[in-house]
């Protein structure tokens, strides 16, 4: 038998009212030019417009229900909607109530003028507040402007709140109205394509779902098949249905750019424009044109984002708007100095550049200009080049006349125009800290020639600020740069050398040094004035290490060119810079002694049975409670060894004869065997395992560990054995920790001594004899009195152990020092001192050592090729620079090669380029 159709409820009461009603509302919808649906379809029910809109009237409208939380749910419950996905249900009423019958209450009801369609009909029902929406303050929701229209389909408005039950889910919950316990989902049938002809299905935006219509050939309602439904195919046309199946062809899917003012902001404000325009047309009402195109403050545009608000003030020359656009720059620069790149913003490196060559103007006058020409004739003395710099910067900066400023005593204007320099300099150095800035700026001349007259500035406090500024920003420049020795700023840098100020020697000397680092051409550095070099040799022997590394790299890439090598053994004497170098291959140096092995340890067998229980250990044992005595004990007596195994049973007939007797004194139960066996693998971190061995007689087993030859303490500490034997031969086996207690076992136990109140031993006259184990004293002649065997027996004690004591109540995890297997004996070894030095993390030389040494190797490969080594070699007598210089440090460089295993392979090359053989 078929499943009954869905068949309309007859829900709508054709009155004449009614017809009167819908005549009104049809005649309504046509002068405003809006589409009219008599009867909406919510559900599987039309709704009735007429009864909807009195029953939404008598609550006080559309904006009233709207504003009540929940209340179009209530509407749909009055309705009688259903309850599956009731939220959905009742958005949909809001949405039939919104699109038809709005616009007609804001006419009839409030006698009001409605809204324009384009904010009314054509835009989504969420939200209220239409009888005071205008174009002027209506904004649509983000999801509405992409095309959501439909992602509020709750039916309210509101934030959801813990007030609201556990039925109001959201449209996509699947129609669950409970979050208890969920159904089992129905069973997935396999995909089996039906036999009938398939009907072709056009859906297209503005088109209504279609009714469900009766197909009497049929003998079943097709139902929509999914992932969470069931589907009984018809079994009998199984086969013919999987032999006929063709797949659908695929549709090609038609893609078309979504205009944003993201990806088009000029069509995207086109559109805006002509859609606003329409709705003033259909309203009847003229755009105001009293305004002038005039933009009222708070509408409209929101003005330009930061970056370009802080250009423009830069440009504009106004102090305040200058100050407010350094301030953020500076701020903006310390905080997203890793984002902000130059490129991004035109023309903002070149005004900051502007800004800061006014620094003149405070101290000389001057005005200076950059030109971007390079017509000029005859360029003036205020003139900067802005295409090909100005080499003649320096000797512009020494014409120019000075104003006389007090370092002491400023002015307003002064102190407040060099905190603007101050900030925009900030501002350049910040942001070239970045690479892409730094590379971005280095090609900008005028920056060059700014750094040139900051270095250059008169020598007063106030200006200190600045040039540190000016010399970060070089260091972080000269990367990209190459200069000659008439560089405007590569003298300047070279000046700041014979400064008193360290922060200026340090950074300068970094500069310097970085010169065409990421550039094919080298370094040259060329011109370096002798009192440079100078004092580049004495801060060397400072116990400064920034500077000395700095000091170290400067003459790594100094020495690296002949001819500056040539200069330097002429000009300056070179020896006590050999002899320092020598030094700083041992900055920082440790000695340290390895152990070396030859052979492999060897390995003792396992002993027959247990070692016997200190006394002082079962004095604390007793003391633990269950399981940590097991543990202990197990730590004590018995050690990891993955190659050997104890039975189960040795082991816990062991456990129960150390303490059985102590637990029938206590009436304390001992550990249960399989709690017990159980604390051996807890106690050994599963090192130890509980197994089964196969064989003629099956035996359990713990496998992974075995006896300790002598028992160790809670701390780790081996105990001694006492090695005296009995007159029959066998030994004595007794293990103590102190050599006190095991001084008074031999006298008391095996000797009989009396034993005085002050604890002394008595000392009797007799035969006695050393019973030790392999002790030959006393074997010929014995001794006459026990004091004379009493001294001898001190040569067996044990040494004193550590100085840490157990508290005691210590009932602490075992010593956290890891123990070294005591059944195997190490090899022979031998101890070599070894030095270590400032090393990476791959173990090779680093730091000032490195950069020493480098420099000696470059010196002596340089020297054979100087000038001044030719002419001292046709000298009668004449002695090698390299002979003069490195003999005297020869047996200090193989100490070094033989002890610093990170520098052996750089010594060994200096020393073999020295002409030494290593």
């Amino acid at each position: 038998m078929a499943p009954p159709r869905n068949i309309r409820e007859a829900s709508i009461q054709n009155t004449p009212e009614y017809t009167e009603f819908i005549q009104k509302l049809t005649e309504y919808h046509e002068r405003r030019g809006t589409h009219f649906e008599p009867e909406p379809r919510v559900g599987a029910k039309h709704v009735d417009l007429l009864h909807l809109f009195k029953t939404v009237v008598d609550r006080g409208g559309y904006d009233k229900v709207s504003e009540e939380k929940l209340a179009w749910r209530k509407l749909g419950q009055d309705f009688n909607l259903g309850t599956n996905n009731l939220p959905a249900l009742a958005f949909s009423l809001k949405t039939a109530y919104y699109k038809n019958l709005a616009a007609y209450e804001i006419s009839s009801i409030h006698g009001k003028e409605p809204p324009p369609k384009e904010i009314l009909e054509d835009t989504t029902a969420k939200g209220g507040g239409l009888l005071t929406r205008t174009l002027e303050n209506y904004r649509p929701s983000a999801r509405a402007t992409l095309g959501n229209d439909h992602s509020e389909a709750s039916g309210d408005d509101g934030t959801p709140d813990r007030q609201r039950n556990a039925s109001e889910e959201t449209p996509g919950s699947g129609g669950r109205v409970t979050r208890g316990l969920r159904h089992a989902p129905p069973q997935r049938i396999l995909f089996q394509p039906e036999t009938s002809s398939r009907q072709t299905r056009n859906v297209s935006a503005t088109s209504h779902a279609p009714s469900p219509q009766h197909h009497p050939n049929h003998h079943q309602q097709h139902q929509p098949r999914g992932a969470s439904t069931s589907y009984n195919p018809n079994m009998e046309h199984q086969s013919l249905a999987v032999t006929n199946y063709e797949p659908r062809p695929q549709m090609p899917l038609t893609l078309r750019p979504v205009i944003t003012p993201g990806n088009n902001a000029a069509e995207f404000a086109k559109r805006q424009k002509l859609m606003k325009d329409a709705a003033l047309s259909a309203s009847g009402r003229a755009q105001a044109s009293g305004r002038g195109g005039i933009m009222l403050p708070g509408s409209g545009f929101d003005g330009p984002n930061i970056y370009v608000r802080c250009l423009c003030a830069l440009r504009s020359g106004i102090p305040a708007e200058q100050d407010y656009a350094l301030h953020h720059l500076v701020k903006i620069s310390m905080e997203r100095g890793d984002k902000y790149r130059f490129e991004g913003f035109p023309g903002l490196a070149e005004a900051l550049i502007e800004k800061v060559l006014e620094v003149s103007s405070l101290f000389y006058k001057v005005d200076w200009q950059v030109l971007y020409m390079d017509d000029v004739a005859t360029p003036g003395a205020d003139i900067i080049n802005g295409l090909d710099g100005t080499p003649d910067i320096l000797r512009k900066i020494a014409t120019l006349p000075k104003i006389d400023v007090d370092d002491n005593i400023q002015t307003a204007e002064f102190s407040d125009a060099l905190l603007q320099i101050n900030e925009a300099a900030l501002t350049i150095r910040n942001m070239a800290m970045l690479e892409e800035n730094a590379y971005y700026v280095s090609e900008m001349l005028p920056l060059r020639d700014f750094l040139s007259i900051a270095l250059n500035l008169p020598n007063l406090d106030c200006v200190v600020e600045l040039k540190h500024y000016a010399l970060d920003i070089a260091e972080q420049l000269t990367k990209y740069l190459h200069f000659d020795e008439t560089d405007p700023l590569y003298i300047s840098l070279l000046a700041q050398l014979c400064d008193n100020d360290r922060g200026a020697i340090l950074t300068a000397l970094r500069a310097i040094s970085r010169i065409s680092m990421n550039l094919e051409e080298n370094n040259l550095l060329k011109g370096v004035p002798i009192k440079v070099i100078q004092n580049i040799i004495d801060w060397t022997l400072l116990n400064d290490e920034d500077l000395v590394h700095a000091c170290l790299d400067f003459l790594y890439q100094y020495t690296a060119v002949v001819d500056n090598v040539d200069f330097l053994i002429s000009e300056v004497q070179v020896e006590p810079l050999v002899n320092q170098l020598v030094r700083l291959l041992m900055h920082n140096a440790e000695k340290k002694e390895k152990t070396h092995f030859s052979g492999y340890p060897t390995r003792i067998q396992m002993p027959p049975q247990i070692a016997r229980l200190p006394r002082e250990l079962l004095t604390q044992l007793l003391a633990l409670q269950e399981p940590e005595r097991s543990s202990q004990w197990l730590r004590s007596l018995f050690e990891e060894d993955p190659d050997e195994k104890i039975t189960q049973i040795a082991l816990w007939q062991a456990y129960q004869a150390c303490f059985a007797s102590h637990a029938a004194q206590t009436n304390v139960p001992l550990l249960a065997a399989a709690d017990f066996i159980k604390n051996v693998s807890t106690t050994f971190q599963d090192k130890a395992a509980a197994q089964v061995q196969q064989g003629l007689i099956q035996k359990f087993i713990i496998k992974g560990i075995r006896y300790r030859i002598t028992p160790i303490d809670m701390k780790g500490e081996e105990f001694s054995k006492c090695l005296w034997r009995s007159p029959g031969g066998e030994s004595c086996g007794e293990f103590f920790m102190s050599p006190e207690a095991m001084y008074q076992h031999i006298l008391k136990d095996h000797q009989g001594a009396n034993q005085l109140e002050d604890g002394k031993f008595e000392n009797t006259a007799g035969d006695y004899t050393c019973r030790w184990d392999r002790c030959h004293r006393f074997e010929t002649e014995h001794a006459t009195t026990l004091l004379q065997l009493a001294r001898h027996i001190k040569v067996h004690l044990p040494p004193k152990p550590s100085s840490t004591k157990i508290p005691p109540n210590y009932f602490g995890p075992p010593p956290a020092k890891k123990l070294k297997p005591s059944y195997l004996i190490p090899p022979p070894s031998h101890s070599l001192e070894e030095i270590q030095t400032a090393m990476d993390e791959r173990k090779e030389a680093a730091g000032i050592p490195l950069s020493a040494v480098l420099v000696l190797r470059n010196l002596a490969r340089n020297l054979a090729k100087t000038e001044a080594e030719e002419i001292a070699m046709k000298l009668e007598g004449g002695i090698s620079w390299v002979d003069k210089l490195f003999k005297p440090v020869e047996r200090r460089l193989f100490e070094i090669m033989a002890h610093n295993r990170s520098l052996l392979p750089y010594v060994t090359d200096l020393l073999g380029t020295a002409g030494k053989d290593p």
